[in-house]
C-alpha cells in the first residue's frame, strides 16, 4: 500500500510539473523562434486546447488520399488529414510512429483528448483483388488462438521498445462477412497496461484492387456506442467510380494472394508472406497526453477503487 502511494504522489509531481511548464501568456516569438507554430510543437509541449486548435477539422465530401475513395460526413463526424492524424496517434494517444493512414474520423461531440474519445483509422491496402471464396470455410476459433499466441510474441517486443503492454483478450464481436456489401466486421478487445480493457473495431471494404481499411479506436466501455455510430461512419464511405469491388476486370487487374481469413488474421498472414507490412504495432494504446490535475485525479480515483476491490 505504501509502494502505491509513492507511486501516486510521484504521479501528481510530475503532472503538476507538466502543467506548470505550460504558460498561460506565451512571450512574443523572438526571430529563431519565428518558423516554430502551435502545429510544429510536441502535444508534451502544449495545452490540450492549443494541441485540438493545431488539428485541421473537416466536414462533408472528402475525396481521401490516392483518389481511391471519398467520404460524406454529416456535422455528426469530422476528418483529419494523414499527418494530423499521425500527430494525433503518436503525441497524443501514445502510439508508435510511423503510421501509415488516409487520415481519421472522429465524433465531432467528444474531444479527441478526452477519457470518452475515439476515432475511426482509415487505411488502404493495394494487394489487389480480394476473392471471397473462403468466406463459409473459416474457422474462427482455429484462427483467434493462433492470433492470441501472435499477441503473446509481439508483446514482449513491444514492451522491449518502451511500448506498454498490449494482449489479446479475445472477440469483442466474432468476425462477419456481408456477401452483398463485400464488407467483413470483427471487433478485438485487448488487454492494456493501464485503464479499461482497449476495443479495436474492424471493418474491411472490399474494392477492386485492394482493401479499404477502417479500424475504430476506442475502449471496451464503448463498444455499444461504437457498434451505434460505425454504421454511419461506413455509409459515408466509397470508393470512386473504377476503384469498386464490381469494377474489377480479369483480364487486367490484380488478385491479392489472401483471402477472408488473413484479412482478420492480420499479422498471422504477415508471418506467411501474404502482406507486405507487419501488422504487430495494433493501434490501441491511447490516451497519453498531458490533460492536467483534474484528469490525474481522476486516474488515481480509479486506482484506488482498483486497488480497495482487490
Amino acid at each position: 500500500m505504501l509502494k502505491n502511494i509513492l507511486f501516486i504522489i510521484t504521479l501528481l509531481c510530475t503532472f503538476n510539473t507538466s502543467v506548470q511548464a505550460l504558460p498561460t501568456d506565451p512571450a512574443p516569438s523572438t526571430d529563431s523562434q519565428a518558423d516554430q507554430t502551435t502545429a510544429d510543437k510536441p502535444a508534451a509541449t502544449q495545452s490540450g486546447a492549443d494541441f485540438l486548435a493545431s488539428l485541421h477539422f473537416q466536414n462533408g465530401k472528402i475525396n481521401l488520399p490516392g483518389g481511391v475513395a471519398t467520404l460524406n460526413l454529416s456535422e455528426k463526424f469530422r476528418y483529419i488529414s494523414p499527418e494530423d492524424a499521425e500527430r494525433l496517434l503518436v503525441e497524443a494517444w501514445g502510439n508508435p510512429p510511423g503510421n501509415k493512414t488516409l487520415g481519421m474520423v472522429l465524433p465531432a461531440n467528444t474531444s479527441p483528448l478526452g477519457e470518452d474519445g475515439w476515432g475511426v483509422v482509415i487505411s488502404y491496402d493495394e494487394d489487389g483483388y480480394v476473392k471471397d471464396t473462403d468466406a463459409d470455410e473459416i474457422n474462427y476459433d482455429k484462427l483467434l488462438a493462433d492470433m492470441k499466441k501472435e499477441s503473446e510474441e509481439n508483446n514482449a517486443e513491444r514492451i522491449k521498445q518502451g511500448y506498454g503492454s498490449m494482449l489479446l483478450v479475445g472477440w469483442a464481436e466474432p468476425p462477419r462477412y456481408d456477401k452483398q456489401t463485400r464488407k467483413m466486421y470483427w471487433a478485438k478487445e485487448y488487454a492494456v497496461t493501464k485503464g479499461p480493457n482497449s476495443l479495436n473495431y474492424n471493418i474491411r471494404v472490399l474494392g477492386r484492387k485492394g482493401v479499404l481499411v477502417l479500424n475504430a479506436i476506442a475502449s471496451m466501455e464503448q463498444i455499444n456506442q461504437i457498434k451505434s455510430e460505425m454504421p454511419a461512419v461506413l455509409a459515408a464511405t466509397e470508393f470512386t467510380a473504377g476503384n469498386q469491388y464490381g469494377d474489377f476486370d480479369s483480364k487486367t487487374d490484380h488478385v491479392a494472394e489472401y483471402g477472408l481469413a488473413a484479412l482478420v488474421a492480420g499479422g498471422i498472414a504477415a508471418k506467411l508472406g501474404l502482406f507486405a507490412k507487419l501488422f504487430g504495432m495494433l493501434l490501441v494504446l491511447k490516451k497519453i497526453i498531458i490533460v492536467g490535475v483534474v484528469a490525474v485525479g481522476a486516474y488515481v480515483k480509479k486506482f484506488l477503487g482498483k486497488k480497495s476491490q482487490d
